[in-house]
């Protein structure tokens, strides 16, 4: 974790990103704990307040991975109201939309102009988002693993071949096809076992270049 620490802007946008049961959130929270010891200003955040209403997530279908894929998030307001006025120094909000009410919400203006935003988050290599990254992070995880600890943490079936698994799975090969987060990360880590040091896959580049 040090070791990473060592690796990012002393202000920027960045980003972590894996599929669902990744451990993209738990990491983030390491990772912040790590950068506040020594005394840097880190604003957290998540995609995953930034969905669209279920109306438009699920207007192909609920069982969709075409529908995951292209109309879970809502990157208009995810730009507008958090990537963008943070890097620019400006008021930022962290949330647009209440998954657990599906209603959009109002989140309080915040300032941090001295800080690293921390953002984690599925797909966040798309061609929407990806040139906002200062620096970003691919959680390499398979799917017979990941899916594994979203059984353990939702309930859902522990098979990646399970028809009710179909909808995340696919969706999430979809962008890897499409977007190539991998090659667009400016460091990938194997994070099949968390609970070791993550290796390193790729050392990367800037994920804008």
């Amino acid at each position: 974790m040090d070791e990473v620490a060592d690796l990012l802007p002393q202000r920027g946008l960045v980003a972590v990103d894996g599929v669902d049961g990744a451990g993209k959130t738990t990491y983030c929270d390491a990772l912040a704990r790590v950068l506040r010891a020594r005394g840097r200003e880190v604003v957290r955040a998540s995609v995953d307040d930034f969905h669209h209403p279920q109306a438009i997530r699920w207007r192909r279908g609920r069982t969709s991975p075409e529908g995951f894929f292209l109309d879970s998030f809502d990157y208009e307001r995810f730009t507008a109201r958090l990537l963008v006025p943070f890097a620019q120094g400006r008021p930022f909000q962290r949330a647009s939309h209440d998954l657990a009410s599906d209603e959009y919400v109002e989140a309080p203006f915040e300032e941090a102009p001295d800080a690293l935003l921390l953002v984690d988050g599925i797909f966040l290599h798309r061609d929407e988002v990806v040139h906002h990254w200062d620096y970003s992070i691919f959680l390499d995880v398979e799917f017979a693993v990941s899916v594994g600890r979203m059984a353990g943490r939702d309930g859902s079936p522990p098979d990646p071949d399970d028809p009710r698994n179909r909808r995340y799975v696919e969706g999430q090969r979809l962008y890897f096809a499409t977007c190539e987060p991998r090659k667009r990360a400016s460091l990938v880590l194997d994070h099949n076992t968390p609970k070791t040091l993550p290796s390193v896959i790729t050392p990367g580049r800037l994920a804008t270049t």
